[in-house]
């Protein structure tokens, strides 16, 4: 961990609230649905049946119009009064939904998780997240719990598993990579301010968006290599994982039709406008990639040694030289 004196500071004294104190810490969980009736209720039961049971489920439901709504009203009516609460959500895509929650100063909670409304957590994947925070955390810097994930069929029989990433979580990483998907990630107060802070910004995934905050704001990142979650690979997932050969090679061909570079794009004006957040080296490195991307062919290479741009596997990387190679970065 980086010293607490390089890092800047997101929670005053004031803003410790009651729920900073005791042995049982309360977790908001945040739930973004949208026709999500065909697995919502396993994911619900899910939640029920975590070891760690101080917890409130914040949904935003972003116009479900099939039987979403009833299905969350049952468990609503199920449990006990305050343990749900129901919002209308922006309708602007899923990333804007899960920033609606995620920036909403309402919430208030000892730490944060994000949840999708079609996986299974698994029981211990709260408590072992708390766990590792708790222990590993300073509650004035931002800290992001995250791992690997279980890919499952949609009748929950296993497919596959997500890559295990063995380099350390940087900015000079989240610039070209997200390393998980925003249904593992939890997160303390902190990281909650500072995504606040930075406010409902235009970006392609909340998760990336996350990774590249606060490790951009020298915040601490977690990885975890053992996975808690059955993330579901369906066909109505608008994000899935990448372990078969036909999606690593869709990827390639997402990558040559300028989607990255696209996603880049969006990332750099919106770290752009929240720049004051980030440390200042990390304010450079972001000036040098977004030069990068202009560049002549032998200054793109030199700029991104410069910048020690990497990713996790030598797939990614490869990936990545090819991207800066033809432009497409």
């Amino acid at each position: 961990m980086t010293d607490l004196t390089e890092k800047n500071l997101f929670i005053e004294d004031s803003s410790l609230n009651p729920v900073l104190v005791g042995a049982t810490p309360l977790v908001a969980i945040l739930l973004c649905t949208y026709d999500g009736q065909k697995f919502l209720a396993e994911q619900l039961q899910s939640l029920e049946s975590q070891f760690h049971q101080n917890w409130v489920l914040y949904v935003s439901d972003d116009g479900s119009s099939d039987q979403t709504l009833e299905i969350l009203k049952q468990y609503q009516a199920k449990w006990p009064q305050g343990k749900m609460i129901i919002r209308k959500g922006p309708q602007q895509g899923f990333c804007q939904n899960f920033l609606s929650l995620a920036c909403n100063v309402d919430i208030r909670a000892s730490y944060f998780a994000f949840c999708d409304q079609d996986d299974v957590w698994l029981p211990e994947k709260l408590s072992i997240a708390l766990q590792t925070i708790i222990t590993n955390q300073n509650i004035y810097v931002p800290f992001v719990y995250c791992g690997r994930t279980q890919y499952v069929t949609a009748e929950l029989k296993p497919c596959g598993i997500s890559p295990l990433f063995v380099f350390p979580p940087s900015f000079r990483n989240a610039l070209v990579q997200s390393i998980a998907g925003g249904n593992t990630m939890v997160f303390n107060l902190s990281a909650k301010l500072l995504i606040e802070k930075a406010g409902p910004v235009d970006v392609p995934s909340h998760d990336w968006w996350t990774y590249q905050l606060i490790s951009g704001a020298e915040g601490d990142i977690f990885y975890d290599p053992v996975p808690y979650l059955l993330y579901r690979q369906h066909d109505g997932a608008l994000v899935g994982g990448n372990n078969s050969f036909g999606s690593k090679i869709e990827r390639v061909l997402m990558m040559l039709q300028g989607r990255f570079q696209n996603w880049n794009t969006q990332n750099i004006n919106a770290l752009k406008s929240v720049s004051h957040l980030l440390v200042k080296n990390h304010q450079e490195i972001l000036k040098i990639f977004e030069s990068l991307r202009q560049a002549s062919l032998r200054d793109r290479f030199r700029l991104m040694e410069i910048c020690g741009l990497y990713r996790q596997t030598r797939r990614g990387t490869f990936s990545l030289f090819l991207a800066i190679l033809l432009k497409r970065v």
